[in-house]
């Protein structure tokens, strides 16, 4: 049994006893033997499925709500309209009316449902019908005849034929008599369904029978038929306008569905639920479904309510299930492309509806699961956020991934997505609850004061200040740490090496932290635990929003703000030199629907037949790319999350010619937080030619003096290419130099004036002429030329990876290194380094074991700057090979660099 399921039992069992005055969370505290913050947090569970009633006072009281004690109370058994979406809400009024309907004495009372196309008429009759069998007003086996008016609408005598039956003879084919429905459908109840397409002389043969109880069949004027039929009719006209006052006047029971417009979004979400669950039981798999496409079907017009909704959901599962067949994938995933286009708008009302949104969905991830086992997660609840249970929210979510055969590697990608909204959300909804004095009820006093400790040492070894809401929020975490600690379960952290690489500051003072509260509550806190810790002390960096931006092919970019967007297209537009991207700016109160269709005008203008790079920021912008070009036919690539810098890569690469593709990966490959692993080596990297650039005020006089100089003294022209460049605009050189950075390794810069430029040696004209700056660049050259040749011979030894690429890349890595370290390697052991870091790559590639290093945790308190230090450089080089770097390597590798180092200061 579940520990949920034991305290509900629990509850039941104490307030069986009693008498019904409620049960507080120390008594079952005391009954169970568990911690009161579990049941507590348990009981708040039970509050929000609907399970438990809270009465509010001091102490706070639950009772169960649903289940009486006493089984076979017939007055609290659970009836077919609780089951029902909505019963407590929307349909409320309706279900009490349907009760009434069927309950009344002696023989129910006859109903009129009225509602849109598609609201369900027909499912709440049938509904009916189930519940006068539950009530046991009509027997088990009892019909239930369905018929829609309009199927016959265009032959009248037929559908009266239909409804009253036939004497032999009435009319040319009859041939023999024949039971209508009335009589078929005796003892139980006929559903008629548009029944304004009844004409007015059966309308009038029904209300005859209505009031005596008997009719005649079509042609028969001696015999009458008895009959004893409830009947439910439904129409999506005004009864009014379609239907005989006398007839009307025989229905005293009329019942008005709301539409789906009319129902909360927490119905709607349910209904979307429901259906998903209903396909996953067809296809016999879960189904999985991105929280922007949830959102999509939560918002978009869906005119013909319920009926439609459950259609767009089929066909979305149909496309994506066909993708799962097509491109052999492992589980099915329903996103906004396998939506209708009209349904893809939907996310484009997220404005208006954000907080409820919000409330709804909370902190649910970006992917959420769907099963048709009942016992198994409701809109997966795995992936529910529950503030009291910040770690099972990732372990869960973490399962998930790993059952539907997501590689371990991958999951740490896909879980880092969010895991700061999960954090973000914990503190927010556990400090808008609590105060001081009320923490101390929930959290040991002694967790409490080493929280007050270790926050004032980071406030002064980070120089910040922590408030109350960091308080509260850690507080609250250790204790549940702790706790997991004893009990002796897993603490995992699926963004461990996101945290130590960006957050190194607060990952150091951290570590520290660890050891205090180890030594005072005797426990052993793992590294997974500590980067949780450092999220609390870095709280402040990733609370801060990053809105990026991206950029012939035609490049439009479109952002939320009154300028943003063309505030970053004019500093592009600038730089580039040409007025080629172009800006939409998406003012706080403009309607997204409003926004689409500029863009959509936009596009159509900017296209030139190579398509369009959408740059955009967030929200429902990300998911224009795909209607646009479904409405316009205009090939648009997306990318979100942009920045300046890529909206001047995005310019640059358009006016220069290069392919929509191109310019996408250029702009994924420049931006970190959108570059993802899998990217090609080949694509990121390419062989470099050496370059060293003379430097005068005008480009020419001092700098061909200069470079005239170096290739007579050097002799060196196949090795070194020498360019000589102006330094009169400083700005201009800049650009320059990067743009010879792209497919040329600077060994040095040789001019008049320092210029200074991190990584690039400078030998100014004066060393070149009268001192040591010949021999400074041989050297210099020479270096470069031994770690070409050892790129160029590994080659023979490599077969996975480009050894040039990789020795290139390791050479900068430990350059980085040394900086940081400030130490100096010498020639041999860098020699080393570089070969030992190209074998560890190609036995990944092979997929061989790596090296295991003993004594890790040793070296992480002895070195732990040091390891974070040589762990952020060298894991840059799995998104370069598409690999993962155990930590056991970085140890060893950290280990040969401490003990081979010479330090200066």
């Amino acid at each position: 049994m579940k520990k949920v399921d034991e305290v509900y039992k629990g509850l039941i069992d104490i307030f069986n006893k009693a008498n019904n005055e409620g049960v507080t969370a120390i008594q079952l505290s005391d009954h169970l033997n568990l911690h009161r913050s579990s049941i507590s947090r348990y009981l708040n569970q039970l509050y929000k499925e609907g399970k438990v009633e809270k009465i509010q006072g001091r102490p706070v009281l639950y009772k169960p709500k649903e289940e009486r004690t006493n089984v076979g109370d017939n007055q609290n058994k659970v009836n077919i309209f609780q089951k029902v979406i909505g019963s407590n809400e929307s349909l409320n009024i309706p279900i009490q009316q349907a009760k009434a309907a069927i309950l009344y004495p002696p023989n129910g009372l006859h109903t009129l449902i009225l509602g849109e196309t598609g609201v369900g008429k027909t499912m709440f009759a049938e509904l009916m019908y189930d519940f006068a069998k539950e009530s046991e007003v009509i027997y088990k086996d009892a019909p239930f005849v369905s018929f829609n008016c309009a199927d016959y609408a265009d032959n009248p005598q037929l559908l009266l034929g239909q409804l009253f039956g036939v004497k032999k003879g009435a009319y040319t084919g009859a041939d023999k008599d024949k039971d209508g429905l009335l009589k078929k459908a005796d003892g139980g109840i006929l559903f008629l369904d548009e029944v304004h397409r009844l004409p007015p002389v059966g309308q009038e043969m029904l209300f005859t029978y209505i009031d005596k109880g008997f009719f005649r069949r079509l042609g028969d004027t001696e015999n009458v038929i008895y009959s004893k039929v409830l009947i439910i009719s439904a129409t999506t006209e005004n009864p009014q306008s379609y239907l005989l006052k006398t007839f009307t006047r025989r229905i005293p029971m009329i019942i008005n569905l709301p539409s789906l417009e009319e129902r909360s979004l927490k119905e709607r979400l349910q209904l979307i639920e429901e259906f998903f669950k209903e396909e996953s039981k067809r296809i016999g798999m879960s189904i999985y479904v991105d929280k922007k496409c949830l959102i999509s079907l939560l918002l978009y017009d869906c005119p013909n309510n319920i009926g439609q909704l459950k259609g767009d959901i089929k066909l979305a599962c149909a496309k994506a299930f066909l993708n799962y067949k097509s491109q052999n994938r492992d589980y099915i995933l329903v996103t906004c492309k396998d939506l209708p286009q009209y349904a893809k708008k939907g996310i484009m009302k997220i404005k208006d509806s954000r907080k409820e949104v919000e409330s709804i969905l909370g902190s649910k991830g970006e992917i959420l699961r769907f099963f048709y086992n009942e016992e198994e997660n409701k809109i997966s609840s795995h992936d529910h956020y529950n503030k009291d249970n910040f770690y099972d929210v990732i372990e869960n979510k973490v399962n998930t991934l790993k059952n539907i055969g997501i590689q371990e590697h991958e999951i740490s990608e896909i879980v880092n997505i969010n895991i700061e909204n999960y954090f973000k959300k914990y503190m927010g909804d556990i400090t808008n609850k609590l105060r001081r004095d009320e923490i101390s009820k929930i959290v040991d006093g002694e967790i409490l004061n080493i929280v007050e400790e270790i926050l004032e040492k980071a406030q002064k070894k980070l120089n910040k200040e922590y408030n109350e809401k960091i308080y509260y929020s850690l507080a609250l975490h250790l204790n549940s740490t702790v706790q997991r600690i004893k009990e002796g379960h897993k603490i995992f952290n699926p963004k461990l090496n996101f945290i130590r690489l960006n957050y190194s500051d607060e990952f150091l003072v951290s570590m520290e932290l660890a050891k205090i509260i180890e030594s005072k509550l005797d426990i052993e806190l793992p590294l997974d635990e500590i980067g949780y810790i450092t999220m609390f002390l870095a709280a402040d960096k990733y609370d801060e929003e990053n809105l990026t931006k991206d950029d012939r092919v035609g490049v439009l970019v479109i952002m939320h703000g009154n300028s943003t967007a063309s505030s970053m297209v004019e500093v592009a537009n600038r730089l580039v030199g040409e007025e080629h991207a172009k800006a939409l700016d998406m003012p706080l109160n403009a309607s997204p629907e409003e926004l689409y269709n500029s863009a959509k005008e936009k596009v159509i203008e900017i296209d030139n037949g190579k398509g369009v790079l959408l740059m955009v920021d967030m929200g429902s912008l990300t998911n224009f790319g795909d209607m646009l070009y479904e409405d316009t036919g205009v090939k648009v690539i997306t990318i979100e999350m942009v920045s300046t810098l890529l909206v001047i890569e995005a310019c640059r690469k358009a006016v220069m010619g290069r392919s929509l593709k191109e310019i996408y990966n250029s702009c994924i490959n420049t931006n970190p937080y959108l570059r993802k692993k899998s990217s090609r080596v080949k694509d990121v990297c390419v062989e470099k030619k050496n370059v060293i650039v003379t430097a005068c005020f005008t480009g020419e006089g001092a700098a061909e003096r200069l470079k005239n100089i170096l290739k007579e003294k050097l002799n060196i022209e196949e090795d070194v290419k020498i360019i000589p460049l102006t330094l009169l605009d400083r700005k201009e050189f800049l650009e320059r130099l990067e743009h010879l950075k792209k497919d040329n390794e600077i060994l040095s810069i040789v001019g008049t004036i320092d210029i200074d430029i991190p990584d690039i040696p400078f030998i100014s004209a004066h060393e070149i002429i009268a001192g040591n700056g010949i021999e400074r660049l041989r050297e210099i050259i020479d270096n470069e030329i031994i770690y070409e040749k050892i790129g160029k011979s590994l080659g023979c030894h490599l077969e996975n990876i480009d050894s040039s690429i990789a020795v290139s890349h390791i050479r900068k890595i430990l350059t980085d290194i040394q900086n940081d370290l400030s130490i100096v390697l010498s020639r041999d052991v860098l020699i080393g380094i570089i070969l030992h870091m190209c074998f560890m790559l190609e036995k990944i590639k092979e997929g061989k074991a790596q090296i295991v290093y003993k004594n890790k945790e040793e070296l992480f308190k002895k070195y732990s700057r040091e390891y974070n230090i040589v762990e952020r450089h060298i894991k840059s080089l799995e998104n370069i090979f598409n690999v993962e770097i155990i930590t056991d390597e970085i140890c060893y590798i950290v280990r040969t660099i401490i003990e081979n180092s010479v330090k200066f200061n």
